[in-house]
Parts: C-alpha cells; structure tokens; sequence
C-alpha cells in the first residue's frame, strides 16, 4: 500500500520526543518560553517582522481580519476553491464573505473576477495559496491599492512558498498559517499563526488570542480563547528545522511527477507558475476522476480529492448568498490529489506514475 501521506515523526523523531520531554519537565504549557522563541523562529523563516501563535489557522485569519477592523456589513473577497474554513473565518467576525472565480491554471484567486467583485462594501481580499503555489499577489495587490482594500494572505498550505522571489504573506497587513498535522510544517495536534507587520496589529493580535486581556484577568475588548499552547511549539520548533529539507525534497518528487505525467492522456497537471512552489499537494485533473482513481485504489494507491465541493456551494454558506463560479465548479468534479510527502520513497512516485500510465 502507498498511503496518501506519512503523519508520524521520521527523521524529526528524536527532535519531537526532546521537544515533549522539555516542556514536561519545565511544567510550562500554555503562553510560555517556546511560545516565545518559536514566534520569533517562525518570523525569522517566513521574512515576517512578527508572528503570533494561535489555536488554528481558522482562529488566525479571523484575528487578522479583527486586527484590521473588519466585520458586520464588511465584504471580503476571498477564493472559492479551498477548505471551507478560509470562508468561515470571514464569517466568524461578522463580515460576508464574496467569491472570486478561480484562474483555471493557477487554480487560485482569478485577480480579474477579484476586481469585478469590488462593491462599496469590500473591505479586504483573502487570497488562499492553494496547494503550496502562491496567488498572483501583485495583480492582487495593484487591485488593493487601487480600491484601499486590506490584504490578508492564506498561507495556511503555503509554507515557505515564494511569490516573484518574495515571501508568501509579506504582501498584505498580514497572513495566517495552519499548523494541522497534515501540513508542511504539522504539529501533533492543532495549531496556527498569523504573521504581521505592524506593532500595535501584533499587540492586539495577541490581547485578542488571550481573551482580551491585557493583563490577568483584565479584559479590556471581546476575545477568544486561541492559543498555541506550549507542547506544540515547541514541537513546531523542533520541526521548523527540517521544513526546507523537507521542502526540497516534495519538489524534487514533484519534478518526477510532472515528467512522467507528461504524456499521460487521461490527466492534466496544473503547472508550476512560480518556482516558489511548495507542493503541500500534488492536484491533477480527470474527466475520469473515478475511474482513475479506482484504478490506483486496486493498485493499492491511495489519493484524497482536494476539494469535492466549492465553498459557495457548501449548505453553511448558504445564507450568505454566494456567487457561484463556473471555473471553480468545473475543477471540483476533476480534481484528485497523488501520494506526496518528505518521507516518500522516488520508487513509490515510480509506481503511482505507471499506474496512471494504465488507467
């Protein structure tokens, strides 16, 4: 069996167990001294001036948007193609999210349906880098700057990707990244951050995650309970360390994947539009999505469909009467995601390949 991916510690093992043993043994757990340096570390690794951990990536787009001003009667623009959560975190703060159609090679934010979106409402745009490859952020941006929108960047399956040679989340006010076990860089439970570059945003992030405390006790606004608690960081931390092995490695594997899917019929690869990208997955289309895939099911493949259904036909969104989006729709029922991971060996993407070769 080739399974989808390898969530246990490999290489990183003995780091993760000293990080575990570190903080039992301290007795620290919740807003302490890995917290601390691993926001500082995370910084350092994303070109950001500051980062501050939280709960999920869910709970850092929402403290972003909260750290903007953005809520009841705000519109934000944001993509349909993604996990819902990218949509919920807009609607967590009272704001409507609107959906951008999708470029049908980048499969993100298509920055000509994100300006035909514009209303007097909007107050931000969400694009999402999708699958490790970034959105085309300076499009967006010259759309921002030219209807004074703020700019909060997904980097939730992003890590380390690069736009242009520049950092994914140092465009806008600030970006949001998800720690869950299945990203680039997982931690062994949940987990998120947001990166910003302003003090006084950083500060009130923080007050935010913590209730709205500014001190015990001392709750100066509404907040949320959302902190990355100290195990995790510390976790991350040890982690941090091999992301750009890690990196190199998933695009290396997907080189192998591209050249031999080459000539594959039954398959398109959206491409790689920026060597920045980080490859959190490895999306292909089929008009024979189930016969493909019930074709490496029996080679004994795994694959997961990375996303069955667009996020404004979700029934959660219903209420918010989303625009649908042709583009967005025409992928749901194609796309399909391969095996890829650090850990996977060249001889299994030899063998996902040839099976697709058969299919």
């Amino acid at each position: 069996m080739i399974p989808f991916l390898q969530l246990t510690p490999g290489e990183d093992g003995p780091a993760v167990r000293s990080a575990i043993d570190r903080v039992t043994e301290r007795g620290w757990f919740v807003l302490g001294p890995e917290l601390e340096a691993f926001e500082t570390e995370f910084a350092r690794a994303t070109a950001a001036p500051r980062a501050v951990g939280v709960g999920t990536g869910t709970d850092a787009i929402a403290i972003a948007l909260r750290c903007l001003g953005i809520g009841p009667g705000d519109e934000v623009i944001t993509a349909p193609l993604s996990a819902a959560y990218s949509a919920l975190a807009i609607m967590m703060v009272g704001a409507r999210p609107v959906f951008a159609d999708i470029d049908g090679k980048r499969l993100t934010m298509d920055p000509a349906a994100a300006a035909a979106a514009v209303t007097a409402r909007t107050a931000a745009i969400l694009p999402v880098h999708l699958y490790g490859q970034s959105a085309d952020m300076p499009a967006i941006m010259e759309i921002a700057t030219r209807h004074n929108l703020a700019v909060v960047e997904d980097c939730c399956q992003a890590h380390l990707a690069t736009c242009g040679g520049r950092s994914v989340g140092s465009f806008g006010a600030a970006a949001a990244y998800s720690f869950y076990p299945t990203k680039n860089l997982g931690a062994l439970g949940d987990g998120g951050a947001l990166t910003l570059k302003d003090d006084d945003l950083a500060a009130r992030a923080k007050r935010l995650r913590n209730g709205g405390q500014t001190d015990r006790y001392h709750h100066a606004e509404f907040g949320v309970n959302s902190r990355l608690d100290e195990m995790q960081a510390a976790i991350l931390r040890a982690r941090l360390e091999y992301l750009p092995a890690w990196t190199d490695r998933r695009r290396a594997l997907a080189r192998t994947y591209r050249s031999a899917l080459a000539g594959v019929s039954c398959l398109w690869v959206p491409p790689e539009l920026d060597p920045g990208h980080v490859y959190h997955l490895f999306p292909v289309l089929s008009e024979r999505r189930d016969a493909v895939r019930a074709a490496l099911q029996a080679a004994g493949i795994e694959s997961l469909i990375h996303y069955p259904v667009p996020i404004p036909r979700q029934p959660a969104l219903a209420a918010e009467q989303p625009q649908q989006c042709e583009v967005a729709d025409r992928v749901c029922g194609q796309v399909f995601s391969l095996p890829l991971y650090p850990s996977m060996p060249g001889d299994a993407v030899e063998r996902v390949t040839r099976s697709l070769q058969m299919a």
